[in-house]
């Protein structure tokens, strides 16, 4: 594959298209997006943009590297790419506030700190949970949850929610025949939380869950 068709290939994997990738490095129109994809010299220094703003790696843009997220590969590494011993490959999520397994609790929107996780999870964020109240999804105080934003998820996905200025995660069931929103957690112990009417309008969806993290 050429650089063109690299980052052709991690645009479409990110969901862009020309126009969205071209806002993101600042240019006027997708003209120049075009133009790199149909295989025009990229600048040392656009590349590296390409590649923060595409999630890849300079060196997977040139060819010398397979892997289709960003790693810090040295200089070094760059030049020893054909060894027999690989870097193992992660890359930062922010970790924002703690998120309630139980009752909602306060989520800080600021980020506290970045978790390091496999380079393949595709999340946007991360949080910590705190409390038992999704046990039964083997999600345990204490775990990391990554999240990945979306506005609305499937009935009987597992999300994190908003609720005012609180957070939650539970399993999401919306029925908008009836105007109704479950949040069922998953432990017997707990209650499903259940909202109808203008309740919905303080609720709202972060996004859904997709991979957690335990301590070992």
């Amino acid at each position: 594959m050429t650089i063109g068709e690299r980052v052709r290939d991690a645009r479409i994997k990110k969901g862009y298209t020309q126009e969205e990738l071209a806002k993101r490095l600042g240019y006027q129109s997708r003209s120049s997006v075009n133009k790199i994809e149909a295989g025009r010299d990229i600048p040392r220094a656009m590349l590296g943009k390409l590649a923060e703003v595409l999630d890849v790696s300079p060196a997977y843009l040139m060819g010398w590297d397979s892997a289709s997220t960003n790693d810090s590969l040295t200089a070094a590494q760059l030049s020893a790419h054909d060894s027999n011993i690989y870097p193992i490959r992660l890359k930062r999520f922010p970790l924002l506030g703690k998120i309630a397994c139980g009752k909602p609790i306060f989520a800080a929107d600021d980020k506290e700190s970045y978790v390091m996780a496999d380079m393949d999870i595709q999340a946007d964020f991360c949080l910590r949970a705190n409390g038992d109240s999704m046990t039964g999804a083997r999600i345990h105080d204490g775990d990391i949850v990554f999240i990945r934003e979306m506005p609305m998820v499937e009935n009987g996905d597992i999300a994190a929610v908003m609720i005012e200025d609180e957070a939650t995660l539970k399993r999401v069931f919306y029925y908008p025949e009836t105007g109704k929103l479950i949040l069922n957690p998953e432990n017997p112990a707990f209650e499903p939380l259940v909202y109808i009417g203008e309740e919905l309008n303080e609720i709202r969806i972060l996004g859904k869950a997709v991979y957690f993290m335990s301590a070992l």
